[in-house]
């Protein structure tokens, strides 16, 4: 017998509330069973940077658990899942991943991620960068982790900041061969223009 898809999203307390709020929307769609965890930096971060409520975003996901819960089912190898994303992720978040030390339930269910040697994908937040999160950005990619930072893709030209997190979020989406709809894709220079026309034009 089948398992339900499921999905595991977690948001931690970058900022950047908005692409874990909005990856729930795109996801409640697709009959995929997620599987929400809200730290409580996180729930900070969405107080001063949205008007929701934790009401409002916990709706959204089929199970919530609480980073406490390390005994979760999310917690253990034995519970079948497409992957694991987490939108922002902290850097304290992917300190506790490159590190292994498991002490929340955000840490210990990527850690099952990379030892089940499945997808997990992280929106890393901050900038500017210093060498300890780059260096614990190469740790996790070595495990066989994806840093996917927030970075707007400007090609597919987005007239508002909504058309932005949506893309984002839409290219994390076909990491998983989840489509949303939510992606501009590439098919070449506008109007088969190439990049030196464009580029006169502008001159």
């Amino acid at each position: 017998m089948n398992a339900p898809a499921r999905l595991i999203v977690a948001i931690t307390g970058a900022s950047g509330f908005v692409y874990g709020h909005r990856l729930l929307q795109l996801l409640k769609p697709t009959g995929i069973e997620v599987h929400l965890v809200v730290s409580r930096a996180a729930q900070i971060t969405m107080a001063c940077e949205t008007q929701l409520h934790l009401s409002d975003v916990t709706a959204l996901a089929a199970r919530v658990h609480k980073n406490e819960d390390i005994g979760a089912c999310v917690a253990s190898g034995s519970c079948r899942t497409l992957g694991m994303v987490i939108a922002p992720c902290s850097m304290k978040t992917l300190a506790e991943i490159a590190h292994g030390t498991g002490g929340t339930l955000v840490a210990r269910a990527a850690d099952v991620m990379l030892k089940e040697r499945r997808r997990l994908v992280l929106l890393a937040r901050e900038t500017p960068l210093t060498l300890t999160h780059i260096r614990n950005m190469a740790a996790v990619t070595e495990m066989g982790a994806i840093v996917a930072p927030p970075v707007p893709a400007f090609y597919a030209r987005p007239a508002s900041l909504d058309e932005m997190v949506d893309h984002t979020l839409g290219r994390v989406l076909d990491l998983f061969d989840i489509d949303v709809g939510a992606v501009r894709r590439w098919t070449g220079p506008a109007s088969g223009r190439s990049f030196d026309e464009a580029k006169d034009e502008q001159t």
